[in-house]
């Protein structure tokens, strides 16, 4: 039987690549490709990421060659050639990036060669056709271009400078706010961190990215091949973590960066000390109101794997949530589903969650079904509730199904508008509370 993706949570290649320029202060994609790809591409990241908005130059404001069929025939490296200088005369930015689509790659035209006859005017190229695979691979194709080709080599590293990799521009639809809370987190004992997308960061800066003494990845799906890259040409070696939210991945974060620094284990404990001073300050006025309600639910979580574990770590070690199924929707080599499962050993819950690897959003709610008892019109009968959904906002209708709350976290998310919420460290998971009671006493 043949196989089809149902309501897609991605892009290709060169919408990754899009989204992921559009995350760069002062940066401009050249797109080598068909009319209405950049477009199009780019509108789904700016409409579905929260309504982030076009960012510096995205939309239909991005610079196209907008090949035909005369240039398929013929090769399109001149009509990119003409878009280049074009676009240098008319669009003022730090960093230009030629990017591809699927024609161009297929017919042979070096997108990335012509690009590098413009390299004293600041522009650089990425292979980024759609066939490359989805937007972690664009996300990917272009930091590596970045490293290569933008990041200035340093012999002298600084061992309390930290990049990190991992955090797509709009597919995290918090990505800002994220960086900045970890920016801030790791800040508090001394620690300067790159982030690429953070607020206030430059080109310039990123130049200097390679002073860095160690690459932390957040992500088993982006940046792997990146962080790779920063070994082998700028001799920084990496660590995985994973998003930090809420007390107890935040601690398990901090401690696992510390170690890796050199950092005293009991100076990282006074810090992590003071912030749970600060968290449990504001959590505890929603306590009473907690338990006399009973705001305690199941917990179904549906996400790419940057959020799915460490939401469903939350929401079970930290909110006193049941966590009953989490579904990941990027990872489909078994191995690394493995790997990933693995993951979840480290719950202190009691009940730990049935996880799953499913693409499709439609399959889920039939997963659901088949891990409760039907009704079949006992006596009594345990129904599979009060519940709640953490996924995306294709997971809506999978909640109204069940009867079941519903907060849209992971990409898309069309029903929201994000401009610097996080959910990442102490501070993230207060917002994140926040907005889960507030969606169960939205009706009150």
């Amino acid at each position: 039987m043949a196989e089809f993706i149902e309501r897609a949570k991605f892009t290709c290649a060169l919408g990754g690549a899009l989204t992921t320029i559009a995350g760069i202060n002062r940066a401009v994609p050249i797109v080598h490709a068909a009319g209405g790809c950049a477009a199009a591409l780019s509108g789904t990241y700016n409409l579905a990421a929260g309504y982030r908005g076009t960012g510096y130059c995205g939309g239909t404001m991005i610079p196209t060659t907008n090949i035909s069929e005369n240039n398929i025939v013929f090769g399109g490296e001149e009509r990119l050639e003409e878009q280049i200088e074009n676009s240098l005369e008319i669009l003022d930015a730090d960093l230009y990036i030629v990017i591809t689509g699927c024609q161009v790659e297929i017919i042979g035209d070096d997108a990335v060669g012509v690009a590098r006859r413009f390299k004293d005017r600041n522009v650089i190229g990425a292979s980024t056709p759609g066939f490359l695979g989805n937007t972690f691979k664009g996300y990917d194709a272009i930091l590596k271009a970045l490293v290569k080709d933008v990041i200035t080599p340093s012999k002298v590293k600084d061992a309390r400078t930290v990049n990190i990799l991992g955090t797509v521009p709009g597919h995290d639809v918090f990505y800002r706010g994220n960086l900045d809370e970890i920016k801030r987190l790791l800040g508090t004992f001394g620690v300067k961190v790159n982030t690429f997308f953070g607020t206030g960061e430059s080109v310039a800066d990123i130049r200097g990215y390679g002073e860095a003494g160690l690459t932390i990845l957040l992500s088993d799906q982006a940046g792997a091949e990146t962080a790779k890259l920063l070994t082998e040409f700028h001799d920084i070696p990496s660590i995985k973590a994973d998003l930090p939210i809420g007390p107890s991945g935040t601690k398990a974060f901090l401690f696992q960066v510390g170690e890796a620094l050199g950092i005293d284990k009991e100076y990282i404990e006074a810090i992590i000390e003071k912030e749970e001073r600060h968290y449990y300050s504001y959590l505890e006025r929603i306590i009473d109101i907690y338990s006399d309600i009973d705001f305690q639910r199941y917990a179904v979580v549906a996400a790419d794997s940057y959020y799915a574990y460490s939401l469903t770590r939350f929401l079970a070690d930290d909110l006193g949530w049941i966590p009953f199924i989490t579904s990941i929707n990027d990872i489909t080599e078994e191995e690394e589903q493995e790997n990933y499962r693995r993951k979840f050993d480290s719950i202190t819950s009691e009940t730990r969650p049935k996880v799953l690897f499913k693409e499709n959003a439609g399959e889920l709610l039939k997963e659901v079904r088949n891990s409760w008892p039907y009704n079949h019109n006992q006596k009594y009968y345990d129904a599979f509730g009060p519940a709640f959904v953490v996924g995306s906002s294709i997971e809506r209708g999978l909640a109204e199904k069940l009867g079941a709350n519903f907060l849209s976290v992971a990409f898309p998310v069309s029903n929201r508008v994000v401009l610097n919420k996080s959910y990442a460290g102490f501070r993230g998971a207060l917002t994140l509370v926040e907005d889960l009671i507030s969606e169960l006493v939205s009706a009150r």
